[in-house]
């Protein structure tokens, strides 16, 4: 359904995918990882039509940049950040309704599944939300529009613990037939959902491999110490689902065996503020 064939993209003398091969079959759930940089959110790009590139990007047999509007309809998509968009929430649901032929009722109860109050928002404009109301928003347009393609891109980032949970249970409620490419700079949130990961390193595929089985039960235990406070890498560090003390100088929580080396080489960007790191296998 999904067709990579050597694809470059540049931008100005930065190589950011660099001769990329990729198929996406009916069925496949795909994760894509790696970390910030790796080309993640440029190759989703490319498969929605919004940059030209060289090489060529397939969609249901449609090429991605000539039929950018087509290929639009059949897709599910969630981006990594909210578009600025003035519309009030209610006419962007049934612009989005309207556009893809799909019961505006669908998006409202996906809303209301992920604990947003639609009728608060209703009449809001989307750019006034909070980064978790927009996110709630777009998801619900994008799995409301029973799509058999979803792309999504960091998908789970802005959202609070409970509605993680809701969200990928309501993407395991989706057809088997249905593609999905989830890019996600963590393995262990998404594994029990995909059957086949998909690495990236600078601009490059590094890994292409079915899921193994076990992925999500070996963990380490992680305790951080800082030399100070700093709000990036708090930040960093709640992605990763990490708890702190008052003065955000000690931090500790778990991460997966799979996602260990993604983790460290998060760490290693902030190796300055580090005074000691401790990881032991979790029994």
């Amino acid at each position: 359904m999904i067709q990579f064939k050597n694809v470059v993209k540049k931008f100005r003398a930065i190589t950011v995918l660099n001769q990329v091969d990729l198929t996406i079959s009916a069925g496949e759930r795909l994760a894509l990882v790696g970390f910030n940089g790796a080309g993640k959110t440029t190759l989703i790009r490319c498969l929605l039509g919004e940059y030209s590139h060289q090489g060529e990007v397939w969609v249901n047999g449609q090429a991605s940049r000539l039929h950018r509007q087509q290929i639009l309809t059949q897709v599910g998509f969630v981006p990594q950040l909210p578009p600025p968009l003035k519309m009030p929430v209610g006419q962007l649901l049934q612009f989005a309704a309207d556009l893809c032929h799909s019961p505006i009722e669908r998006m409202r109860m996906i809303g209301d599944r992920l604990g947003l109050d639609f009728k608060s928002v209703w009449h809001r404009p989307f750019v006034k939300l909070s980064g978790g109301q927009k996110q709630k928003t777009l998801i619900s347009i994008a799995l409301g529009r029973n799509s058999r393609i979803l792309i999504m891109d960091e998908p789970a980032a802005s959202l609070d613990p409970p509605a993680r949970r809701i969200f990928f249970q309501l993407l395991a409620e989706f057809p088997q037939n249905t593609v999905m490419l989830i890019s996600s700079h963590r393995l262990d949130e998404v594994a029990a959902l995909v059957n086949r990961v998909v690495e990236m390193d600078r601009g490059q595929i590094v890994l292409d491999d079915k899921v193994v089985d076990q992925i999500t039960q070996a963990h380490l235990y992680c305790r951080l110490h800082l030399n100070r406070a700093e709000m990036a890498f708090a930040n960093a560090l709640q992605t990763w689902q990490f708890i702190t003390d008052e003065q955000n100088l000690t931090w500790h929580g778990q991460v997966a065996s799979a996602d260990r080396l993604r983790f460290l080489g998060m760490l290693s960007r902030y190796a300055s503020l580090l005074a000691h790191v401790e990881l032991e296998e979790m029994p």
